[in-house]
């Protein structure tokens, strides 16, 4: 795949001298009126629109919703991405407009061709992606929303998307996790050996990469183990792991396939040291009979804090999304995700921008900072370099005791690995 710079050469100010003012509401779906000519976005106001008087952007939103493994990330996800976007929409909107990210939601059952049937569906009618779940799905889709000029907030993490001007990630990529998490280990706890156990393609692929990049700089042993989704798929892995006995595991799975591997490897002697990058955890998995193995042998890696950290962020995600059954860091996730597409907006609406799709493509590559109200740090937001790779990790222990089973180990840090890595493509290119 081609990796496109970040940078349009020569892109901004062509068009700027015909464009709207400041807050110009937009036409209709398609067409040109007020300035705005882009899909997605009308003057008139959005189904039960909180601002009478605001046109409405539409932003489509393709997740794992019922059947993928990750539905049980992929629900809390879209509802936080809602609730985000009421909370906008309840500040006033943005330039005029309310959002709307309930009309196109669409499920895409973790299958890239189901992904790419159901953009299809929605993409004539949406302005951008609120969410596009999965690395795999959303390769599917690359090309099209390049074509297209659609920009997307994904729900994964892998190192390509630092590469991708259509692409408005948050947090470190899975490749930068497992740096980070192999220098940890080796500093903390004197590992000598790392296991990369995780699924084929970007997800476990981009994960596995980085450990391997990370364990040739420390010196020491490196397996990859690819393992497909699934419960019953993981006996291969699990013997592999009680076999070899490295100092520590990488996963790169599930939450089912992590308590799985977890639960059958301790059970079969194994009591080595699991790391999970982020998809990987559930609190349901408390509940499961891998619990106790996980609350020994398990540390998260993640690009955030969970659910209940100290943040204004997560202070607002809580507050907006009320009670709620499980706590759940696919909310935490939902919540941080959508802030850089509010930069992004806000920065097309009220700056000299062509008031098209194209227009969004390229006030996406001036954005500096991205406030994430400290979930992150407002440099994560930084898309006017050569990449946009943001270099630093959370660790999180198993705590039974907090709303979504993690408390902070380790928090922000960039090991040596990373902090002198030169990236200059996506880690996993397979």
């Amino acid at each position: 795949m081609e990796l496109r710079n970040k940078r349009r050469a020569g892109a901004v100010g062509l068009a700027v001298l015909a464009l709207v003012a400041t807050g110009c509401r937009g036409g209709d779906s398609g067409g040109e009126a007020g300035g705005v000519d882009a899909p997605g976005v009308t003057s008139e106001p959005c189904p039960e629109a909180v601002n009478e008087d605001n046109g409405c952007i539409y932003l489509g939103t393709i997740s794992d919703l019922t059947q993928g493994p990750f539905a049980p990330l992929g629900v809390p996800i879209t509802e936080a991405q809602e609730a985000f976007w009421a909370r906008v929409n309840e500040e006033g909107g943005i330039g005029g407009y309310d959002i709307d990210v309930t009309e196109y939601v669409r499920d895409n059952l973790y299958n890239p061709e189901t992904h790419a049937q159901v953009y299809n569906e929605i993409e004539p009618d949406v302005l951008a992606l609120a969410q596009t779940l999965g690395s795999p799905t959303t390769l599917a889709i690359l090309s099209q929303m390049e074509n297209n000029d659609v920009v997307g907030a994904p729900a994964s993490w892998t190192s390509l998307w630092g590469f991708e001007d259509n692409i408005l990630e948050s947090g470190a990529s899975y490749c930068v996790e497992g740096m980070n998490v192999v220098d940890y280990f080796v500093e903390n706890e004197g590992i000598a050996s790392v296991m990369a156990v995780g699924y084929p393609g970007d997800f476990g692929g981009d994960a596995a990469a980085g450990a391997e990049i990370a364990a040739g700089e420390r010196n020491i042993d490196f397996t990859n183990v690819e393992t497909a989704p699934g419960q019953e798929a993981q006996a291969g892995a699990i013997s592999q792991i009680v076999r070899e006995n490295p100092d520590l595991v990488l996963l790169s799975v599930g939450p089912t396939e992590t308590a799985v591997i977890v639960g059958q490897a301790a059970a079969q002697g194994y009591t080595g040291q699991f790391v999970g990058t982020a998809p990987t955890w559930n609190p349901a998995l408390l509940q499961s009979p891998a619990a106790p193995a996980l609350e020994q042998l398990f540390v998260h890696s993640g690009p955030w804090g969970s659910f209940s950290s100290d943040t204004d962020g997560h202070a607002a995600m809580r507050e907006a999304i009320g009670e709620v059954d499980q706590p759940n860091d696919g909310y935490t996730s939902g919540w941080a995700w959508s802030y850089p597409l509010k930069a992004a907006l806000e920065e097309w609406l009220e700056g000299d921008y062509d008031k098209t799709r194209a227009g969004l493509v390229e006030a996406i590559g001036n954005l500096e900072t991205v406030d994430f109200e400290g979930m992150l740090p407002e440099e994560a937001g930084d898309r006017t370099g050569e990449n946009d790779i943001f270099k630093q990790t959370v660790l999180s222990d198993v705590d039974p005791e907090a709303a979504a089973g993690l408390t902070i180990r380790e928090d922000f840090f960039t090991g040596p690995t990373a902090e002198a890595y030169e990236f200059e493509g996506a880690c996993f290119e397979g």
